[in-house]
């Protein structure tokens, strides 16, 4: 059973930056499509970035030109690097990975507060 493992949340202030960090366990093939979604109280999970297995990336409006998503195939590892994040940007985010199946991460908070 494929497992992914988010980490790199927390509480940052407004224009502070986290890199969150997603990694397989149990599992030696690569993943097809790799992407962080997120999901803020009362609200629907909406996707934030993805990336294909050559790179090619898609971004939200709402991030574009402050988050970058990038892989890692040998690790089986996606990241995301938030920058001059905004209190709208508070949620918990997942990680989603597409093999044969699709797989979620269990979730990371991200809170953005002075």
């Amino acid at each position: 059973q494929v497992q992914l493992v988010e980490s790199g949340g927390g509480l940052v202030q407004p224009g502070g930056s986290l890199r969150l960090s997603c990694a397989a366990s149990r599992s030696k093939l690569s993943f097809n499509y790799m992407a962080w979604y997120r999901q803020a109280p009362g609200k629907q999970r909406e996707l934030v970035a993805g990336i294909t297995s050559v790179g090619g990336t898609t971004y939200a409006d709402p991030v574009k030109g402050r988050f970058t998503i990038s892989r890692d195939n040998a690790k089986n590892t996606v990241y995301l690097q938030m920058n001059s994040l905004k209190p709208e940007d508070t949620a918990v985010y997942y990680c989603y990975a597409t093999l044969i199946g699709g797989y979620w991460g269990q979730g990371t908070q991200v809170t953005v507060s002075s």
